[in-house]
């Protein structure tokens, strides 16, 4: 016993002094000096390089808006199972530590039967009950660094579960106020629309009353009804556009269509930033997009599950022991049944074929090197789509500039055409051409303000959230 307890020592002797992690370190990859630089479509006054915001939604100062995107946050079921990924992650992370910790089994068996008598003692009964109970206990000598790789593994694994959560809150927060946007951005088309449907009416009537007087033809009447019919028919598309967007953002707040604000129905005025939007550089970008840092995150995991395959190469070994008891006939299950120990290590090595082994730690370096080639590819990602969002508001805003200065110049023009139709200085069709115009103009810049506003959500949507995790 005593020179068990002292070759028990010298094993655990052995392991503290002699124990390393095998595998490569992870390093945080390399960015390219680029990528920090500021952005190319930075130069603008419509945005600036200051940090972004996190809660960047605020920037429209619309509360109806912040409490649809505090109620999609709260029950959106996207973020729900983000959430649930979460937490499988990090009971997979204790799973890990776990194997830290000794093994414990508890067993025991019952029986009642009877033997041969050529397996019977003289003056032992040859039948009755057998109870047998055994307590185990096993510790692995993590001398190779199997079981702390795993751990370094899982935590990558929750980490990366974490940022995945960040990137379904960035896409929930984005749909949520375009959604919004959408629906009152609309709004505002329809009652645009409905104006020049209106203006038209009008217009039709006087002609109608002139054509009655044998001041205008058939035909100027017949055109006016026309353009307003024309006109009247833009409408119903963008009711249509207008509910689906009302549905979507039921849906991404966790409601049914019926459920929907009040407030959400109002908005007739397309939501703007006013302004200069913070963009920061490349820097803030991949420190904030959540997409990168989950990248980042999975090739860490991966670099540590080379150490995992590569600590099969070693001897795997464990400290066991063993406390059992067995009650036979009409003896007491506990007390003073015999009892029986054992105690010992217990060595598992996969030697001298080793191919499976080094098979499974060319696959783990595999899937790391395609973890490297993602998470570049995400950083490009990254920077492309926020360039392209910064070039798409820039000339969505230089668009709707022009737009703004065609529509003042065509409704200028429509009111001296009215006027001069009404004293009889023009005939009806050159009226009705300024009138077309106008409402065309009209329709125009309403579309280039939703252009804008999207563009404003595609911006910050590249942009990626504020959130740390949860």
């Amino acid at each position: 016993m005593f020179r068990m307890n002292k070759t028990i020592a010298a094993l655990l002797s052995a392991s503290a002094l002699t124990a390393c992690t095998v595998g490569p370190d992870h390093i945080a990859p390399a960015i390219p000096p680029t990528a920090s630089a500021p952005f190319v479509g930075v130069q603008t006054a419509d945005v600036t390089a200051d940090a972004p915001a996190d809660d960047w939604w605020t920037l429209y100062d619309d509360p109806v808006l912040d409490a649809l995107v505090e109620d999609a946050l709260a029950a959106n079921t996207d973020i729900r199972v983000a959430l649930a990924r979460i937490e499988r992650a990090r009971a997979s992370l204790r799973g890990s530590w776990g194997e830290a910790l000794p093994q414990t089994k508890v067993s025991a068996s019952g029986s009642y039967g009877r033997v041969s008598e050529s397996e019977t003692l003289p003056g032992i009964d040859r039948e009755g009950r057998r109870i047998a109970g055994e307590f185990a206990a096993g510790y692995e000598l993590d001398l190779f660094g199997r079981v702390a790789r795993g751990i370094e593994a899982s935590r990558a694994d929750e980490g990366a579960a974490r940022q995945d959560a960040d990137a379904v809150r960035v896409m929930v927060v984005a749909d949520t106020v375009q959604a919004y946007v959408d629906a009152a951005a609309s709004a505002q088309q329809i009652a645009v629309a409905q104006s020049m449907v209106d203006l038209l009416a009008r217009s039709e009537r006087i002609t109608h009353a002139r054509f009655e007087r044998g001041l205008n033809q058939k035909l100027d009447v017949l055109r006016l009804t026309q353009l307003r019919e024309a006109r009247a028919a833009t409408i119903p598309p963008l009711m249509a556009r207008r509910d689906a967007a009302l549905f979507r953002l039921a849906t991404l707040t966790g409601r049914t269509p019926q459920e929907l604000p009040a407030d959400a129905l109002r908005r007739r005025t397309t939501p703007d930033v006013s302004q200069p939007i913070p963009v920061g550089d490349g820097r803030m970008l991949l420190a904030r997009r959540p997409d990168v840092k989950a990248a980042e995150r999975r090739l860490a995991a991966d670099t540590a599950r080379i150490g995992v395959a590569t600590a099969d190469l070693y001897p795997r070994i464990s400290l066991g022991a063993a406390v059992s008891t067995t009650s036979l006939g009409d003896m007491p299950v506990l007390g003073s049944g015999p009892l029986g120990w054992l105690v010992g290590p217990l060595i598992q090595w996969a030697f001298p074929n080793q191919e499976a082994v080094r098979a499974r730690i060319e696959a783990a370096r595999a899937d790391a090197d395609a973890d490297l080639a993602r998470f570049d590819g995400t950083v490009l990602r990254a920077l492309e789509e926020t360039e392209t969002a910064l070039s798409a508001y820039r000339n969505a805003l230089v668009s709707e500039e022009r737009l703004a200065a065609s529509r003042d110049a065509a409704d200028r023009a429509a009111k001296v055409s009215l006027a001069r139709q009404s004293r009889g200085q023009i005939d009806a069709l050159a009226s009705l051409d300024a009138q077309r115009t106008l409402a065309e103009t009209e329709a125009d810049f309403a579309a280039a303000r939703r252009a804008v506003a999207l563009a404003q959500i595609d911006l910050f949507r590249a942009l990626g959230g504020g959130w740390t995790g949860g």
